[in-house]
């Protein structure tokens, strides 16, 4: 429970038709083996407690009886388990039945949630022998004389953990064009579970997945679907126990096709929370007519079993990260292609040092031309060797602008770097920030006033990983007249460049060994001497490693999440790759540098979004420049204290 995880589980039990004894028997197994995993919410499936597939029995008295007595003694074995758990079956209320999602916790039965939609087409016939829920909430007595709340509108409020208010549905209520989880959610439920018996068609298990997401994606919540399976009739149709805990719009756990068993994945309630609060469009309501039960869970650090993705920016199935990269290097072509018509610019000039971030603002700004039909010659690349430029990178950009069939210029700057020092009383031989940043200066002065010559723009290069940490000297690399690359991340800059490589030059290998090269080469501004012809200024030993920082980025802009949070998941992502000095070291390097280079990122140029995560001044990022970090460094110093 502790960093707003909640570990749920979905159940398909194997039940037996009209089987009440011996259902029972089994719900209680799992709901024992649910608190032995330390599950604080479990959830089984449509009418378990007797079966779904019972037609006409569920008019037996018999069956009805023993489906509520089998209620209490689920009820009973709560005293001495841990956790909310929710069972279906037939209720008996004012002479109709209907189908329950029965909540149940510490001894008690909280509330019976009614199904809504009773459906009556194709295979289903429920509305034979089931009412439809109704909105106000009734008391409804029990076998042993005992009294709980029965209704469409309940919700099961955790009292010591304050992120935690549980509703029901039940399978149908989902699949209609307003389900009750809508207002449930705007009431203020975090976490949906579903009690669901949907049948096994072909094709249905991928809308059922998509449904569920879909359903989780737009009302910010955690849900939990459990199917129902063996066991069940197959007179008609078959069951598959398709059972899913997601997370907005993120499956997290999925049972395997026709199997019986325990799911199980951690949902967090932080995400859920920060989601909602920092979406304006997301309405929320007073309950109002709903009643409220409560529960108590006791606290305890949850064990994540969850997959926490090191490269969050990055998809990892091959398909799906080829279909990103085409697509974002689309968004970035296209947002040039607007800026270079509006401008009227039939040129654009590109400083290229044969590094990865120039590298795919050359290749961004060839296919921008391509699309409005421009020459390529029009694309001015220029490199500008200065006192750390190397032969491998100085050979690459050569190599890269002839492929492409830009046009090539070169302007040593090392001369006008000299007089420059001359003009400020710089000594050459002292190489400090001043010695580095008149180069990047001196760069951009370059490329600015080529395009005001040749009436062309200035394509930026920077990429998101570098403004985050402020590493671009203001007024130099910092400028253009439209930033390509300004909200993609390191981490994701290099798949680009391999993508390109290896699709769009799949048939030029002169330009596709070149990008491969780039890809192998240090990270580095090369603002430093070489080191016998080497590269001698490596940019992640300065500051950090970028999958690093581009983890800390996406977990504190995309989810809100503290220092102590993503700290913790860090070690879990890179675990065997950084020991936990390290994530510390570089978590706070992180949070130093990312407040106190805000000013850069105030006057940011144009560019592109396309993904989740911006820092564009005039898009995501309203953050004041004067903002000081002391509350997140106090407690990264609390975590190196504690020796974590």
């Amino acid at each position: 429970m502790k960093d707003g995880f909640i570990k749920t589980a979905a159940v398909t039990p194997r039940v037996s038709v009209a089987g009440v004894d011996e259902n029972v028997q089994v719900i209680k197994s799992y709901m024992e083996l649910a608190t032995d995993e330390h599950v604080k919410v479990c959830v089984f499936p449509e009418l378990c407690i007797t079966g779904y597939s019972c037609g006409d029995l569920f008019y037996q008295d018999r069956l009805l009886l023993d489906a509520a007595k089998g209620l209490m003694t689920l009820r009973d074995a709560t005293r001495d388990l841990e956790g909310l758990f929710f069972v279906g079956l037939p209720f008996l209320h004012r002479d109709k039945i209907y189908n329950v999602a029965a909540a149940l916790s510490g001894g008690e039965v909280l509330g019976l949630v009614q199904k809504t939609h009773v459906p009556a087409y194709n295979e289903f016939y429920e509305s034979r022998q089931f009412t439809a829920g109704f909105a106000d909430t009734e008391e409804a007595i029990l076998p042993d004389g005992s009294r709980t709340y029965i209704g469409t509108k309940l919700l099961f409020r955790c009292e010591n953990m304050k992120q935690l208010t549980v509703a029901a549905e039940i399978c149908e209520d989902l699949w209609v064009a307003n389900p009750p989880s809508i207002a449930h959610t705007a009431a203020g439920a975090t976490l949906v579970v579903n009690l669901s018996a949907s049948d096994e068609l072909t094709g249905k298990r991928a809308y059922r997945k998509t449904l569920v997401e879909t359903q989780s994606a737009r009302l910010y919540c955690g849900y939990v679907y459990a199917g129902a399976g063996a066991g069940e009739s197959t007179q008609d149709v078959v069951y598959s126990g398709h059972s899913m805990i997601c997370e907005n719009g993120r499956t997290l756990m999925e049972s395997e096709p026709f199997s019986d068993g325990m799911i199980l994945s951690e949902i967090d309630l932080d995400i859920i929370s920060f989601r909602r609060r920092n979406t304006t469009t997301y309405g929320t309501v007073p309950p109002g007519d709903y009643h409220i039960s409560t529960f108590h869970l006791s606290e305890e650090e949850t064990q994540l079993s969850r997959s926490i993705d090191p490269m969050p920016f990055v998809p990892d199935d091959d398909t799906d990260r080829r279909a990103r990269c085409e697509e974002i290097l689309d968004i970035q072509s296209f947002g040039l292609v607007k800026r270079l018509d509006h401008t009227k610019s039939k040129k654009a000039v590109v400083g290229i040092s044969g590094g990865l971030d120039s590298t795919l603002a050359l290749l961004v700004t060839a296919r921008a031309f391509d699309i409005l039909e421009l020459s390529r010659k029009g694309i001015i690349a220029v490199t500008m060797p200065g006192f750390g430029t190397t032969d491998r990178t100085y050979q690459n950009a050569l190599s890269m602008v002839h492929a492409l069939g830009a046009t090539l210029m070169e302007v040593d700057i090392k001369a006008s770097v000299r007089q420059h020092f001359s003009d400020i009383g710089q000594d050459e031989d002292v190489h400090d920030t001043t010695y580095e940043n008149a180069q990047a200066r001196e760069r951009t002065q370059i490329l600015m006033d080529l395009a005001n010559k040749e009436g062309g723009l200035v394509v930026g290069t920077g990429d998101l990983s570098e403004l985050a940490l402020g590493w671009a000297t203001y007024n130099g690399d910092h400028m253009s007249m439209y930033g390509v690359n300004a909200s993609v991340p390191k981490t994701l800059v290099r798949h680009l460049v391999k993508y390109y490589a290896d699709v769009c030059a799949a048939s030029d290998d002169t330009l596709k060994n070149v990008l491969y090269d780039v890809l192998d080469t240090p990270v580095s501004p090369e603002l430093l001497p070489p080191e016998n012809g080497q590269i001698a200024q490596k940019t992640e030993e300065l500051v950090g490693p970028y999958e690093l920082h581009d983890f800390f980025l996406y977990h504190m802009l995309r989810l809100g999440r503290t220092p102590k949070k993503i700290f913790r998941l860090a070690r879990i992502a890179f675990a065997g790759t950084y020991d936990a000095s390290e994530i510390l070291k570089w978590l706070e390097t992180f949070y130093r540098r990312f407040f106190a280079q805000q000013y850069k990122r105030s006057c940011l140029p144009d560019g592109p979004k396309v993904g989740t995560v911006s820092l564009s001044p005039r898009g995501d990022l309203r953050m004041p420049s004067d903002a000081v970090a002391d509350q997140w460094i106090k407690e990264i110093e609390e975590l190196k204290s504690l020796g974590k």
